[in-house]
């Protein structure tokens, strides 16, 4: 078995990926704080259904095998939509607010080291069960 395959860990793969992509627009978002016209924006914000769906449609061990379980076969959505962000616009037609925006970054930042010492537990946990 591959360990980087193991479900768990594709998953918290994943939620990296997207705070990484997070992380970029953020930066973007700061590097045009004086850019007239300029519309902050932020990814969708993701849903545990929809990564449970895109899990399940892959094939891995997410699968109901008691009738209690909750399906998650109509769960669908988009992960990585980018959307505006509904603040006030200044004079010039910007609407980026430096502090808003520092907040989501420290945010996004603290969650992904969050995510990556998870990732990083798994594995060592999955190397100690198998003996390496």
């Amino acid at each position: 078995m591959n360990l980087p395959d193991v479900p768990l860990l594709s998953l918290l793969r994943e939620r990296m990926n997207w705070l990484n992509q997070r992380q970029d627009v953020l930066s973007q978002n700061v590097a045009n704080a004086d850019t007239p016209g300029y519309v902050a924006r932020d990814l969708k914000p993701q849903d545990f259904g929809d990564i449970l769906s895109g899990e399940t449609s892959r094939g891995s061990a997410l699968t109901a095998t008691d009738p209690r379980h909750i399906a998650t076969s109509s769960l669908t959505g988009s992960r990585f939509d980018d959307m505006a962000t509904p603040d006030q616009a200044n004079p010039n037609g910007n609407a980026v607010g430096l502090e808003q925006e520092m907040i989501k970054v420290s945010d996004t930042q603290a969650q992904f080291q969050a995510a990556a010492n998870l990732y990083a537990k798994a594995m060592g946990m999955m190397r100690t069960a198998i003996g390496h």
